[in-house]
């Protein structure tokens, strides 16, 4: 169902591509908009438990999207150096396909406090809590990934394969 990467050599082997996700702080989700013109907008999100977890607005397009159609797709770039002399950039990416559903329960609980850990770990415990159990003007949104792949530049690659060398 999901494309095969063209240049397999620069797949990133999975704990790589999950070190990204962890890693990253906002990516760009995709989806089907009004007049089913693509829509893609910037957020940010945890993955936690295998799933990417975002808020968003209880109104508006984003929301109107997914329920109109919960396929989606979600990357985030980890790194984009240009290398002018080159006429290129060393980059390394995720993209992730899947199905975005409204959590609810214990599933929002859970993801709301990766969430605000990830992004305001360093506030008082209190207020996190707070936050926590008494908003309740936000959506907190799934991604059930299907598939799943990183990607970086032929340089890193071969930066890998030159320090696996010096080590042997």
């Amino acid at each position: 169902m999901f494309r095969e990467m063209r240049r397999s050599k620069q797949i990133l082997s999975m704990e790589d591509t999950i070190a990204v996700l962890n890693r990253c702080t906002h990516g760009i989700l995709a989806c089907l908009g009004d007049a089913d013109y693509p829509y893609a907008v910037p957020l940010n999100y945890v993955y936690y438990n295998h799933t990417i977890y975002f808020h968003s607005a209880k109104e508006g397009h984003k929301i109107d999207a997914l329920c109109k159609n919960p396929k989606v797709s979600f990357a985030v770039v980890d790194e984009d150096t240009i290398v002018s002399k080159e006429y290129t950039s060393y980059f390394r990416s995720v993209i992730a396909f899947g199905r975005a559903r409204i959590v609810e329960g214990e599933e929002r609980l859970a993801a709301f406090r990766a969430l605000v850990e990830k992004y305001s770990g360093d506030q008082p415990e209190a207020d996190k809590h707070k936050i926590i159990t008494e908003c309740q003007r936000a959506y907190i949104i799934a991604i059930d990934i299907e598939h799943l792949t990183g990607k970086e530049a032929r340089e890193y690659v071969r930066q890998k394969e030159k320090h696996k060398e010096l080590l042997s």
